[in-house]
């Protein structure tokens, strides 16, 4: 170190398995609605780019679906198909170039696709616009507005998770580094997992060992072509926010089955999106006691997210071992060089800073 005692916590390198992140700092999956057909585009290299460049440990894309039903919207990432590989794999290529992690979240959005750019308010797509019928584990709309989707039979249930794993096994070609299952925000997986929105009779439902059985047989089938020596991080809503919802007991007993696996490697700790019931109420941090009690718990690492937004806070919570890592949403669209800003308040003057950013140091 050649300015600092000390590297602050936020700072200070992290490995999962085989890969080791520079810092503390991933960006969080932001769906930004630019795709055609699934493609990646400039803008999407612009974004992860730019975020790489601002210094994240690890740099992670919006949700990205094996099949084209599992998009959130008509404008979402695919990979289901090898053009959308080859258009992802100098953006990969450009974010480690650039020190960062690049990260891939890997999910379907069951019966809340066919919607939208949230700009947009991701109203529901009908057929005729370019929308497609929703699937789910049981015939239950999430709200009203949105279609009855078709309840999942076992024949669909195989067809998700292929699809799944083999858009893994082209993120793997692509060069990505850690793969992230959203199990999360009321997306399929989420789905399966809340009693809210399975009412299933057969083993994918019931209790929650059987409404965990599509996210241990995603997990199963990732791990057939996703190498031993890369991690496998999983996102998860810890609470539905609603009563007779998903709560965070079941999630510490989830997460215990998760660890028990032995291949997964941090839980991503988000929280609702099931039922637009939920009553949440916001502030810096909310859902960070989420990540702290399954770390100390379950004996798993954590990423704890939510309106994190000041590099103290950041700095706080992995210096107090409340979790292992910070994601950030927002604060990385305010501004992609947060992580950089973060490091000279915290004064650390041998940040991430590029070269050719190198004269803006005393800017901040």
């Amino acid at each position: 170190m050649a300015s600092n005692d000390r590297v602050p916590y936020l700072f200070q390198p992290i490995t999962f398995r085989s890969v080791t992140a520079r810092n503390r700092i991933m960006v969080s999956p932001m769906c930004q609605f630019s795709a055609i057909d699934g493609l990646a585009n400039d803008w999407h290299q612009m974004f992860l780019g730019s975020r790489a460049a601002g210094g994240a440990g690890i740099v992670c894309t919006e949700v990205i679906s094996g099949e084209p039903r599992g998009r959130i919207s008509p404008y979402c990432l695919g990979l289901w198909n090898d053009e959308q590989r080859d258009l992802l794999a100098p953006i990969v290529k450009f974010m480690e170039s650039l020190g960062a992690v690049p990260a891939i979240q890997i999910g379907h959005a069951g019966r809340k696709a066919s919607v939208g750019a949230g700009w947009r308010g991701m109203k529901r797509v009908s057929l005729t616009e370019g929308g497609w019928p929703v699937i789910g584990p049981s015939a239950l709309a999430f709200a009203p507005g949105y279609d009855l989707p078709e309840e999942m039979d076992q024949a669909t249930i195989h067809q998700v998770i292929e699809a799944n794993a083999a858009a893994t096994a082209r993120a793997r070609d692509a060069g990505f580094k850690i793969v992230e299952v959203h199990g999360a925000h009321g997306y399929l997986i989420h789905q399966f997992l809340s009693p809210l929105s399975n009412q299933r009779s057969d083993g994918y439902g019931g209790d929650l060992k059987g409404r965990a059985r599509f996210l241990m047989e995603t997990l199963d089938a990732l791990g057939g072509v996703w190498p031993d020596d890369l991690p496998v991080f999983v996102r998860l809503s810890c609470t539905d926010w609603v009563k007779e919802g998903l709560d965070l007991d079941d999630t510490v007993a989830l997460c215990k089955m998760l660890k028990a696996r032995g291949d997964v490697d941090l839980i991503d700790c988000s929280s609702g999106g099931s039922d637009p019931a939920q009553k949440i109420k916001l502030y810096p941090g909310y859902q960070v006691p989420f990540a702290e009690r399954i770390k100390r718990e379950v004996g798993i690492a954590t990423g704890a997210v939510g309106l994190i937004t000041q590099p103290q806070m950041a700095e706080e919570i992995v210096a107090a071992e409340r979790a292992d890592l910070v994601l950030l949403a927002r604060g990385l669209l305010a501004d992609p060089n947060w992580p950089l800003r973060a490091a000279h308040q915290l004064g650390y003057e041998d940040g991430p800073w590029p070269d050719p950013y190198g004269r803006g140091q005393g800017a901040f």
